[in-house]
């Protein structure tokens, strides 16, 4: 076993100054002491056959000024996919109320948009304050935000804001092209001033290198303190866009990804995200066993497929997982 795998107490120990080659030789050790050491630490902040069902809904379908490539919510691209207004609020609640009684306990809210526009936070904010009042975590991704508007969702109730860093700062300009990493990396920043909890990951199988997988945790990694919530999403390929005939990722280097994620922020809840319709049930307990804590459930990840609730129900059982409720926060 490599020295940075064998000393599972100074992993377990939050780092925000991980260079390339440390995050490396993690990351390429061998597999089964890279999972071991994975697993290690994940039980000593986690608890390990507990998984928490997150539930994630379009709010605001299509028509996306942004030209993101492995997306078919873009206006830049033709995938077919029909472009709709933001959803009203009691249509959100309800999808709310059916998310909790299908056994989710985090309810999470996307929009696509560049950026959330002053005419729509007062409906957002409603939506916040509902889903919350409901019992359930509240998590929105609404595009960049401008001075003043993270605190109004903060006031509202929100618990997580997702803005993904998607990739390596070095293969991000062959993604995107329309917003730049630094955009990005601010609209984190304003986020964790208005004391919101992070959700911050990227996107696995787009054609980028090993190393810029590597690059992207480092990312992650370096932001401080860490994200409370890394979703990691393996590539689903959208006809109609630039990667629809990307190359597939092997299911073992995405499994590299999520153990590298975890022993690098060990307190975070590493996400098994987008991509999940595609992945064997075998490939899935690999993922669990190297650290993911979380899934999305429901028919449709926003708007690409996800497993039916029979079959992720059916692998609880087989694992022996149990539902995470929802966890609560420390009072400020």
């Amino acid at each position: 076993m490599s020295d940075l795998l064998r000393d599972l107490d100074l992993l377990a120990s939050p780092r925000f100054n991980w260079s390339r080659a440390e995050a490396e030789a993690i990351y390429t050790a061998p597999f089964a002491d890279l999972i071991f050491a994975a697993q290690s630490v994940h039980r000593q902040f986690h608890q390990p056959n507990a998984v928490q069902k997150s539930q994630l809904l379009s709010i605001k379908t299509g028509g996306c000024a942004e030209d993101c490539g492995y997306c078919n919510q873009s206006a830049h691209f033709d995938t077919g996919l029909k472009a709709s207004k933001l959803m009203p609020v009691d249509e959100v609640l309800d999808a709310a109320q059916k998310a909790k009684e299908g056994g989710a306990s985090r309810f999470c809210m996307g929009a696509a948009w560049r950026s959330l526009k002053a005419r729509d936070e007062d409906a957002i904010c409603e939506m916040i304050t509902g889903v919350k009042d409901l019992g359930l975590e509240t998590c929105m991704t609404l595009g960049m935000l401008e001075d003043g508007q993270a605190q109004k969702l903060k006031a509202a109730g929100l618990d997580y804001y997702n803005h993904n860093l998607d990739t390596s700062p070095e293969y991000y300009e062959k993604v995107i092209t329309t917003r730049t990493y630094q955009d990005r990396l601010e609209t984190l920043n304003k986020v964790r001033d208005a004391g919101i909890n992070i959700c911050c990951g990227g996107i696995i199988g787009m054609g980028e290198s090993r190393e810029d997988r590597i690059g992207l945790l480092v990312e992650l990694a370096s932001l401080e303190p860490h994200p409370e919530s890394v979703p990691m999403n393996h590539l689903v390929p959208v006809g109609g866009t630039p990667l629809q005939n990307v190359e597939p990722l092997d299911g073992l280097e995405f499994v590299r990804a999520i153990a590298t994620a975890r022993l690098m922020m060990p307190r975070s809840v590493v996400r098994l995200s987008a991509g999940r319709e595609g992945m064997s049930g075998e490939l899935q307990a690999l993922c669990f066993l190297a650290g993911a804590g979380s899934i999305f459930v429901g028919e449709e990840l926003l708007t690409t497929p996800n497993p039916a609730l029979r079959e992720d129900h059916h692998m609880f059982a087989q694992l022996g997982l149990e539902p995470m409720a929802a966890p609560s926060f420390p009072a400020e």
